[in-house]
Parts: C-alpha cells; sequence; structure tokens
C-alpha cells in the first residue's frame, strides 16, 4: 500500500535522537529552546513556543489570548477538529465560515460578508478569527488582518499544513498578519518531531504566556513569581495550565529534520508538478494554487466531477485502495460531525465546504515517494476514471 503520506528518517535524524538518548536530558531541556530558535529564524518570527502537538499549540495560544466562556471563534469547516475543538476546551463558543471554491481557505470575503451582517444586526462578532491553511496552501491572510482591525478580532493562523510555504514573499508564520501561527510536526507533515507543535508570534507577552500554560501555569521566573522565594528549589503555580511539554529527543529529530526542509519542499512540488501534468485529461479537478503564494504541498487534494463516474467518490476511493493506492479524504466538514450537530450545526449550512468534501480524495504525496510509486498511483487512477466513467 502506497500511503498518502509518511516520514522521511535519515542516518542523521537517526544518530540526533541516539545523541539525546546518550545525554542528561530526556524530556524537556536545552534542545528544545535550540529548536524554538532555529524554527523563529527559519520562520522570521520574533519568538517560536514548542508543544507536544499542533492541538495543544492551538489551545495554548487561545489560552494566551484571553479566550474563555462568553467568546466566540470563527473558523473553517474544511479542518481537522482540532481547530474548533481547541476553543470549546476554553469554553468558547464557535461558528465557521464557507470557504473560498478554488483554494478550499477561509474565503475572506465571506468573512468580510458575515462580519459586516453580525455587526448591522447587533449580533455577537468574534474574539478569534482562526484561519486554516490548508494542503499547505497559505490563506489570504493579508485581507483578513485588515478585518481584523476593522472589527477588533484577533487571528490565529492554523499552519498546521503549511511550514515552508509564503504568502506574497513572507514565511507563514512570521507573525506579519497573525498573533500566533500554528505548526504541526506530525510524522505525514512536511517535517515531523515524531509527535509535536508548535506556535510563533512577535508578540513577547504572548510568548511568555504560552510557554507559562503549556507547563502546569509552573513558574521559576524571578518577574513573573508572586511571593518571596524560599531558596533555589521554589517554584508557583500562578495559573491553571496542562503538560504540553516537547521533549528533548523530539527536538533533537525536530532540528535535524528542519535542516532538509528545503529538500522536502522541493521534492513535494516535483510530486505536484508531475501530478499536475499527468492528470489534466481526467474527469477530476487539480488543486489550485494561489499565484501570491507558494504551496508548502503538505496534501494533493483532487475532486472528482459531480456525476463523473458511476458510485462517486466513494467507489472511486474503493477501487484505489483496492489497488493498492493509500489514498485519504481531507476533510470532513466540522459543522457535520455528531458534537457539533449537537450545538446546532448540520448539513446545508456552509454549501462549498459540503460540495469539496462530497468529491475530494488527497492522493499521495511524500518527499520519499518514488517516481515508480507516483507512476502507479497514476496508473491506477487512469485505471480507475476509465473503469468508472458514467
Amino acid at each position: 500500500m502506497i500511503p498518502y503520506g509518511r516520514q522521511s528518517l535519515d542516518e542523521a535524524d537517526i544518530a540526533a535522537v541516539t545523541a539525546v538518548l546518550r545525554s542528561d536530558f530526556l524530556t524537556q531541556g536545552p534542545l528544545v529552546a535550540r529548536f524554538e530558535a532555529a524554527l523563529a529564524a527559519r520562520t522570521g518570527a520574533a519568538e517560536a513556543v514548542a508543544v507536544n502537538s499542533a492541538t495543544s499549540a492551538l489551545h495554548v495560544a487561545y489560552r494566551a489570548l484571553g479566550l474563555g466562556p462568553g467568546d466566540l471563534v470563527w473558523t473553517t469547516p474544511n479542518t481537522f477538529v482540532a481547530t474548533a475543538n481547541a476553543a470549546r476546551l476554553c469554553g468558547a463558543d464557535v461558528d465557521f465560515v464557507d470557504i473560498d471554491p478554488m483554494t478550499y481557505n477561509l474565503d475572506a470575503e465571506a468573512l468580510a460578508r458575515k462580519l459586516a451582517a453580525a455587526r448591522a444586526a447587533g449580533g455577537r462578532l468574534p474574539a478569534i478569527v482562526a484561519t486554516v491553511d490548508f494542503a499547505g496552501q497559505p490563506c489570504a491572510v493579508d485581507r483578513i488582518r485588515a478585518l481584523a482591525e476593522e472589527f477588533g478580532f484577533r487571528v490565529v493562523e492554523d499552519a498546521s499544513h503549511a511550514l515552508g510555504a509564503t504568502w506574497r514573499g513572507e514565511p507563514v508564520g512570521c507573525g506579519r498578519h497573525a498573533a500566533v501561527t500554528v505548526f504541526s510536526f506530525h510524522p505525514v507533515k512536511i517535517i515531523t518531531t515524531a509527535e509535536g507543535g508548535a506556535a510563533t508570534t512577535n508578540d513577547p507577552a504572548l510568548a511568555v504566556r504560552m510557554r507559562l500554560l503549556r507547563t502546569h501555569g509552573v513558574t521559576r521566573e524571578a518577574d513573573l513569581l508572586e511571593g518571596e522565594s524560599h531558596g533555589p528549589w521554589y517554584y508557583e503555580q500562578i495559573d491553571l495550565g496542562p503538560n504540553y511539554r516537547l521533549t528533548d529527543l523530539q527536538a533533537a529529530l525536530g532540528l535535524s529534520q528542519l535542516g532538509r526542509l528545503d529538500a522536502f519542499l522541493a521534492r513535494r512540488r516535483a510530486i505536484a508538478a508531475r501530478y499536475d501534468a499527468a492528470l489534466e485529461d481526467l474527469p477530476l479537478v487539480r488543486p489550485w494554487q494561489d499565484p501570491d503564494g507558494a504551496s508548502a504541498l503538505h496534501l494533493y487534494p483532487v475532486r472528482f466531477r459531480e456525476g463523473a463516474l458511476r458510485g462517486g467518490r466513494r467507489a472511486a476511493f474503493e477501487a484505489l485502495r483496492a489497488r493498492g493506492i493509500g489514498v485519504q479524504v481531507h476533510y470532513i466538514p466540522v459543522h457535520t460531525q455528531p458534537y457539533y450537530r449537537r450545538l446546532g450545526f448540520g448539513p446545508g449550512q456552509f454549501p462549498r465546504a459540503e460540495a469539496y468534501y462530497a468529491g475530494a480524495v488527497s492522493l499521495p504525496i511524500f518527499a520519499e515517494l518514488t517516481e515508480a510509486q507516483q507512476g502507479a498511483v497514476i496508473a491506477a487512477l487512469r485505471a480507475v476514471c476509465a473503469e468508472l466513467r458514467a
């Protein structure tokens, strides 16, 4: 089975992790700070805060921005549930904005209309708008930042798919347009720390707060202590936080992987270019790349045209899996999940996200996908389209 995504590990990665196993630090030690510094340098942000998953990064980002009960977060329905769930874990309410039919990202024009309508009706405005760089394609964050200034919300950019991507020549995560940007280092992402995530920001106070929240709300920092120290062992819990710490083992892997980021991106772009050329005549929509942004190409999602195949997307998906092609679907719209349906959401509310989902399949794309494997994917896709053509 050729998977849709997988990690790429080399001997340098293994050596980096092995060196930590022989060191004095296994959990959070000096390599976490080195990884944070390297990630900040790569993205152009002032600060990076490493945590144990992108979900954790979203949670501490929302908390650091003061999100809580009575607040409202708007995001896209075309995302993994974590983008919305992290807001719910803060006690906030969630609503959605439909997607751009070309990029599959949150539609800035739909956002502008929804904000204007809410203001005109005297309704609630969001405290945070969480954008998502779906498949690695950056969202139109400059347009959304302008709306943030007009309507008074903060922007959190969920760039879990987009490490190494750029928007109008600037790295995703540089902090120009978003208060916080979140990355994922899950094994199928651009680089991996096995599990892990990070948040970048240009606001030192937000970075301090996110670091506090990732470690139980406990600090030894003298300028944060509220009482007089009892001695060198002294610490205080000054807030309520979970344990979201990244380990030195993971940070060592992340540092090694970060050095290969450009090679990973180049390989993904070569794979995507071959797909673009080979699939042109098939009854499907290939991913569109916004000329203002260079995608990190975490995913290569295609969409089967409605009515083009007997049995539709499901028949094609199952036929491809039967041929050893490990396609996947990203994503079931969040507002149609049972939990969110119990909150009052349901099918029909965000039709463009639902239409995209109805035909979507993600093809294999990862750094170690060989030309022969990609050829097998293309051949299988052509065979399935011929077999199922309506």
